[in-house]
């Protein structure tokens, strides 16, 4: 690399710094002065201008003619639109869905929400254990499958009174069928950040899972694992819960979501 390329490279991840920092101070002061980014990123107010000069050029970067502040423009909308665009909830939780099959050795689960159901759209599947009836396609009750409960714990109430609404019918004989129950476990889960469909849907099957969110901070699926009870014991549930939340999580910051 030449000393104009390691000189230009350098330019560049500095101008990165520049809009990552208005990027970040979106949510306050209707822009910001060309000193308080010079100050906070401790750089001269010609340097940030020169820095700032392409992008505003791109229109990543917008400057108000009257006070000077500079804040995002709207080629960084139209960069951000592309991007989610380009997105698709399969591609982007696929890796997650690997990790936690590997790591745990049950079957994982990507879902979608179609109240009062869920929608599997992603199944991978550990070939050394007992299969999992679910297929990709399917489609399964919100009230007593984790991924439904999941998402349905961030759901509005509108979409869990229609849940109740279309009717609780016991699955097996650990099925949460009192609307109050039902409402009492959404609780609980929104308050560890994952949820766990014990035996409520399969007799012997145990499944953990944790809500996907969009840009928006909206649900928009969960991912899952499931295994028969003898392996995804009630203690080892407490270590899944958390590792199914982070990825989870993982694939959400992906997608956008700031939550």
């Amino acid at each position: 690399m030449t000393t104009t390329d390691r000189n230009q490279s350098a330019s560049l991840r500095r101008a990165l710094l520049v809009l990552e920092y208005v990027r970040d101070q979106a949510g306050g002061a209707p822009g910001l002065t060309l000193t308080h980014i010079a100050e906070a990123l401790d750089l001269s107010k010609s340097t940030v201008l020169r820095l700032a000069t392409p992008l505003l050029d791109t229109q990543l970067l917008a400057r108000d003619r009257e006070s000077g502040h500079f804040r995002l423009g709207p080629g960084a909308l139209a960069l951000g639109q592309a991007y989610l665009a380009s997105l698709d909830l399969r591609s982007v939780a696929s890796d997650e869905a690997y990790r936690l099959m590997r790591e745990w050795g049950g079957t994982v689960h990507l879902c979608v929400p179609d109240a009062p159901h869920v929608v599997y759209i992603d199944k991978v599947e550990n070939e050394t254990q007992v299969r999992m009836a679910s297929r990709i396609g399917s489609r399964a009750p919100m009230y007593c499958t984790a991924v439904g409960k999941a998402m349905l714990a961030w759901l509005p109430e509108d979409v869990v009174s229609l849940v109740i609404g279309a009717g609780l019918p016991p699955i097996t004989t650990r099925t949460l069928t009192g609307p109050e129950a039902l409402r009492g476990e959404l609780a609980r889960i929104r308050a560890r950040g994952y949820s766990v469909d014990d035996r409520e849907n399969e007799p012997e099957v145990r499944c953990v899972a944790a809500p996907i969110f969009d840009h928006d901070n909206a649900v928009t699926g969960a991912l899952s694992v499931s295994g028969l009870t003898s392996r995804i014991t009630a203690a080892r549930v407490r270590e899944l819960g958390p590792s199914v939340a982070a990825a989870a999580q993982r694939v959400s910051r992906v997608l956008g979501a700031t939550r």
